[in-house]
């Protein structure tokens, strides 16, 4: 993996943010795109620009292919049984709230548990919030260790024989942690409830494999793994995705429409309502196969490098906090004593350096660690050690701005 070729395929970083070269380490919020998804992207638009499935034109056969091509990438990506367990949504909120609305929606009933964890990102706590309103289901959460871990005791003593529903984040935006998802997988399914599994900061870093993980569940978005925006996957094992009914109804999802009553295509286009996302389709499959060209493994041994080297330079600076395990993906989360973290991230754009400042859409963490916000800088496949020299930079003369010395 060299990772001055990797950057060569990534146009966006060859620039200057306010007088100094781009250090872009929010990757964790969206990350960049490489020359072979832009020009996916660009040539869909130019040559074969056509809605799907319906036409038997040139254009539209190309459109399908390269949409349906997508989705068998995908297939592989994760190691799914079948393209019908694939379903194209608009990100992976989107995708927790199919699985919130439709199975939860149709399967949960009174004093039945929900079990999610203190470190969830919001998009995989409200949509639970919502359906515990309306089929009277109960919201239960996993503590955390001391050190933002989770414990399998922790998982046993909270998941019960009325657990129903187990969603837990694969890795935590916030915390880098890690999550034991195939154990807590077992877990689950020992006491008869399906595994939910937001894998938006997982898909992008390490290989994923969801048969081996054995979760009923996974969500992931495009736009986090080098993908267009706009585009996200849903993962459901197809036995629950045939007696789930689709959230969104209308166009591209329909088999057979009546004057009162409707039939559904099979999976998993039952839940594709109208247009789907043609381009985002085939710009993820352009990255998908950009990532895998590169090797998951050598990304995910890239990014440890990175976040042990983050680690062990910013633990030397004086009144600087980190939070979360020593054990941790490619994230690191940060608060200077007396320094709100907007003003952190504020100087440190002054320095060409772009870092993540705020909830991270994590409030009930944010309260677990006694915190309003924090900073966060996040590493991917195409940040180097240097770039990292200079976010300590760029923190010390943080500290040296506010008189924090």
């Amino acid at each position: 993996m060299d990772i001055h070729d990797i950057r060569k395929q990534f146009p966006i970083l060859d620039q200057q943010v306010n007088g100094h070269d781009l250090v872009y380490l929010d990757s964790a919020a969206s990350s960049q795109k490489p020359l072979p998804v832009i020009e996916a992207l660009t040539k869909y638009y130019r040559e074969y620009n056509s809605n799907v499935h319906r036409g038997v034109h040139t254009l539209g056969t190309k459109a399908t292919d390269g949409y349906e091509g997508a989705r068998e990438k995908v297939k592989r990506f994760i190691n799914a049984k079948s393209t019908e367990e694939v379903i194209f949504t608009r990100g992976a909120t989107t995708s927790l709230n199919v699985v919130a609305q439709s199975f939860g929606g149709g399967h949960l009933q009174e004093g039945d548990e929900i079990v999610i964890t203190y470190m969830e990102h919001h998009a995989n706590i409200i949509p639970w919030q919502q359906v515990t309103k309306s089929t009277g289901a109960v919201l239960k959460y996993i503590p955390l260790q001391e050190d933002g871990t989770i414990s399998l005791e922790d998982v046993r003593a909270t998941v019960t024989s009325n657990t129903k529903v187990v969603s837990v984040m694969h890795v935590s935006n916030v915390l880098g942690t890690v999550n034991p998802i195939k154990e807590i997988a077992k877990i689950a399914h020992e006491n008869g409830a399906v595994m939910v599994v937001d894998g938006a900061q997982s898909a992008p870093h390490l290989k994923v494999d969801v048969q081996d993980l054995d979760c009923d569940f996974f969500a992931f978005s495009s736009h986090k793994m080098c993908g267009p925006t706009g585009i996200g996957v849903l993962y459901g094992k197809k036995e629950l995705l045939e007696k789930m009914e689709p959230v969104e109804t209308g166009g591209e999802m329909i088999d057979f429409v009546g004057l009162y009553e409707s039939t559904w295509k099979e999976l998993p286009w039952k839940f594709e309502a109208g247009t789907p996302i043609i381009a985002g389709a085939i710009g993820l499959g352009a990255a998908i196969d950009f990532l895998e060209d590169i090797g998951l493994d050598n990304i995910l041994d890239h990014e440890h490098k990175l976040a042990n080297y983050a680690l062990e330079r910013m633990s030397e600076i004086e009144g600087l906090t980190i939070y979360g395990p020593k054990e941790r993906a490619g994230v690191v989360t940060f608060n200077i004593d007396d320094v709100h973290p907007h003003d952190v991230a504020t100087v440190l754009d002054s320095e060409g350096i772009a870092v993540r400042a705020g909830h991270h859409c994590a409030q009930p963490l944010m309260k677990w660690l006694n915190v309003s916000a924090t900073a966060r800088a996040s590493f991917y496949l195409y940040n180097t050690e240097e770039e990292i020299d200079k976010l300590v930079a760029g923190i010390l003369k943080t500290k040296e701005f506010f008189g924090n010395v």
